[in-house]
């Protein structure tokens, strides 16, 4: 078991099946050492966190929505490495929170990724990021996240 598994074991996370894309594109890319990873959403098992931060939901659950987002993109990083210890560093995440028109505190939700990614990878995990309130997500979910990872050769 790599130290990234081991640390999501430590965390009680278990990592689900990578999720398919629901339209024209592929789930992540690599070129070279760069893999770029869709954006997830905050889906789990249960169907996930859907609605406007600020309005329907609140910042602890809208934090959680990007922790979500974060293990999903972890799942995609083991789906196309199959092996965690293959990731270098997590070069950017790409945040995004369907936001109400009063709701600005974007980045306190984007940390809920943000610190999962050090949790599992260390100093590696630190990362660039970009935080964004948008008018509306895929299929009406919370938040929504991207990656730019470095990998091993």
């Amino acid at each position: 078991m790599s130290s990234a598994e081991t640390r999501l074991a430590a965390a009680g996370i278990t990592l689900p099946a990578p999720v398919a894309p629901i339209a024209n594109y592929v789930p992540f890319v690599r070129s070279g050492n760069l893999l770029h990873i869709s954006g997830q959403v905050s889906l789990d098992a249960s169907g996930g966190v859907t609605g406007i931060v600020g309005e329907d939901i609140n910042v602890p659950d809208a934090v959680a929505a990007a922790r979500l987002c974060g293990i999903n993109l972890i799942a995609q990083m083991k789906a196309a490495t199959g092996d965690l210890d293959k990731v270098v560093r997590i070069v950017k995440l790409g945040g995004f929170v369907q936001a109400g028109p009063d709701f600005y505190d974007i980045p306190t939700i984007i940390n809920g990724a943000s610190d999962l990614m050090v949790e599992v990878f260390g100093e590696a995990g630190r990362h660039a990021r970009s935080a964004v309130g948008v008018y509306r997500l895929p299929r009406n979910f919370a938040v929504e996240v991207d990656a730019v990872v470095e990998l091993a050769p």
